[in-house]
């Protein structure tokens, strides 16, 4: 089965735990995840700045280690991303930025992506409010 999976809530939402265990055990049961889509708060995710306190599972890197362990295509919404200052390097160039937070394994991308990857997805699952 493939999965489209999409995350709307930010790094201190259980939602971002929740996705993250749901999509490690869709490919742990053998089925695919043709995308996992970022939205709105989830974009803070691909921030390489993003600090957990030491107590605390660093839900950050967990998911950058997931995606490009497992060649997952990790997409963040750019709409979402710009204006929460998360920004690769074009976009820092771009918008005249002196820095970018963001890059590999994440791609910043619009939602024709995620309305592409309904197209041949078996499944949705959405998490966050």
């Amino acid at each position: 089965m493939n999965f489209a999976i999409v995350l709307l809530a930010g790094p201190q939402d259980p939602a971002a735990r929740s996705a993250l265990n749901f999509a490690s055990a869709v490919l742990n049961a053998g089925h695919q995840i043709s995308r996992l889509f970022f939205y709105r708060d989830a974009v803070h995710l691909a921030t390489a700045l993003g600090i957990q306190p030491q107590d605390e599972a660093d839900v950050y890197a967990d998911w950058r280690t997931f995606i490009s362990d497992n060649q997952l295509d990790g997409v963040i919404c750019i709409a979402a991303a710009l204006r929460r200052g998360v920004l690769n390097d074009a976009e820092a160039n771009r918008w005249q930025r002196p820095v970018a937070n963001t890059g590999a394994p994440w791609e910043l991308s619009g939602l024709g992506q995620w309305v592409d990857s309904l197209q041949t997805a078996d499944r949705t699952v959405t998490f966050g409010t």
